[in-house]
């Protein structure tokens, strides 16, 4: 037997057999190197009203994240990463699509008939192009486990519809206020939560299930290159958390029970909110626990982020307290960087360099671009987005970047911001004042937008004024459509 035919025998293909001939010819080849070695797998994972230093990789001190911790240790650390919104569903939107909020089909939080799953947000259109429609194409098996917001069980935007395989958790993101609900959705059905009654309330734990759903769907698919997407429900309110976490931080903090009606009153708030994003971190945890046992954790792409930045609600959230931005000024749905600065983590063993931090600026619209180039996928033509994968190769001469970000926002009031270089300009109020004034903000000397420099830098004001208005489309508001709702 020759060489050849024991390759041929041990598997190895015709075609990576003249692959590698023409590499020892030294004849070019415009086919991506393989060799047997499947394609990565990737975890994206996005918590839900996480702050900008709510992790102990971003200056923590009292809220335990030891899991998330590592990952930065062993991968790349972002310092000037940006959700593409200030709230929910326009941020799932910008992330899911390659969109900034200009050309965005969702711009705000909108609900469609009513709040439960069945109807829930807005639904993306059905031609859209997803990042789970491209992987999907690559050849990746994909899972969506945790709130959804772009469109109800049936809709366009379903999450079966827009390229996922395995759909566990909330699809309404109002019905994910209740983290001990009556039901979840498992792909189009309903099913009734049931034991574990560690809880406050005797039902399982959602977002216990939703992760116990999760690791299986990588336990099934472990042969497979797969796509898993866990845009978790934590932090956001309501405070409820499971006892064992919760006995963690109980008499740690001299506590002031809420007694509001938005959301359930808990007599402990602040060791609750703490509890709930320790809980998440030891989520983090079995995702890289059951990884190495599967020996995937060498081949697999984990990402972390925030979908925006720490809720304005402080009698339940004491953001004070907890140093939830740091020195950034706003909260969640405010376009100054405390609403929209969040943390990303990248672990991706062999290829990034651990421990490393990069100052480079991005957004969640360019994640499509990003993980379209880890799986060889080309993104569409009309993405904002610019993949960061050479940042995380080290490869600083090779990665382009943004002439500007951009956020448009509909919510609270209507905002629209430009981050420009060191520049960022903000305007707020539009919809009472349509020709508010642009703050203009020096990031590099003023990270907490405290001093207006708009009178001193004419220029740079006349330049960002252009692209807030050639840089957005009109809101599309129509071209989705209803399945039919299950009895």
């Amino acid at each position: 037997m020759n060489r050849r035919d024991f390759l041929r025998a041990l598997g190895v293909s015709t075609a990576t057999l003249a692959l590698r001939s023409a590499i020892a010819a030294g004849q070019p080849s415009n086919k991506k190197l393989n060799l047997g070695r499947r394609l990565a797998s990737i975890i994206f994972i996005m918590a839900d009203d996480l702050g900008y230093q709510e992790l102990g990789c971003y200056g923590q001190k009292k809220i335990e994240t030891p899991h998330i911790d590592r990952l930065a240790a062993d991968g790349m650390r972002f310092t000037q990463y940006y959700t593409g919104s200030a709230v929910c569903a326009p941020a799932r939107c910008n992330l899911m699509t390659g969109k900034h909020g200009g050309h965005a089909y969702v711009r705000n939080n909108s609900e469609i008939g009513g709040w439960d799953s069945f109807r829930g947000q807005l639904p993306l259109p059905a031609d859209t192009v997803t990042i789970a429609g491209l992987l999907k194409q690559q050849g990746y098996v994909t899972g969506a486990f945790g709130k959804w917001g772009l469109g109800g069980v049936g809709s366009t935007g379903d999450p079966l519809n827009q390229g996922f395989d395995r759909f566990f958790g909330y699809n309404c993101q109002r019905h994910a206020h209740n983290l001990y609900p009556k039901y979840l959705i498992s792909d189009r059905e309903k099913v009734t939560l049931k034991g574990n009654t560690r809880g406050l309330t005797g039902k399982r734990y959602a977002p216990q299930a939703i992760a116990d759903e999760m690791l299986k769907f990588i336990r099934e698919n472990k042969e497979k290159p797969f796509f898993v997407y866990y845009p978790t429900v934590i932090p956001h309110l309501a405070l409820q958390a499971p006892e064992e976490d919760l006995n963690r931080y109980k008499g740690k903090w001299q506590e002031t029970p809420y007694k509001g009606k938005s959301y359930l009153p808990h007599p402990t708030p602040k060791a609750c909110y703490a509890a709930m994003i320790s809980f998440m971190d030891r989520q983090v945890g079995r995702i890289m626990r059951l990884l190495k046992r599967l020996n995937l954790d060498d081949n697999t792409v984990v990402f972390f982020t925030s979908d925006n930045g720490t809720t304005f609600l402080k009698d339940q959230v004491d953001y004070e307290f907890f140093n939830s931005v740091g020195p950034l000024n706003g909260l969640k749905g405010s376009l100054y960087e405390g609403g929209i600065r969040v943390p990303m983590v990248v672990r991706w063993p062999g290829k990034t360099k651990a421990g490393s931090v990069s100052d480079h600026a991005s957004a969640h619209y360019d994640v499509l671009a990003t993980l379209a180039e880890i799986a060889g996928a080309k993104p569409p033509n009309d993405s904002d987005g610019i993949s960061f994968v050479p940042t995380l190769l080290s490869q600083p001469e090779q990665q382009k970047k943004h002439d500007y970000l951009f956020w448009d926002f509909a919510g609270y009031g209507g905002q629209l911001a430009v981050r420009m270089g060191k520049w960022k300009g903000i305007k707020c109020n539009l919809r009472k004042n349509p020709n508010a004034p642009l703050e203009l903000y020096d990031l590099e000397n003023d990270i907490s937008e405290k001093n207006n420099v708009a009178k001193e830098y004419p220029k740079v004001i006349a330049s960002i004024e252009k692209i807030m208005l050639e840089a957005r489309s009109r809101p599309i508001t129509k071209g989705f459509q209803f399945g039919r709702y299950p009895d």
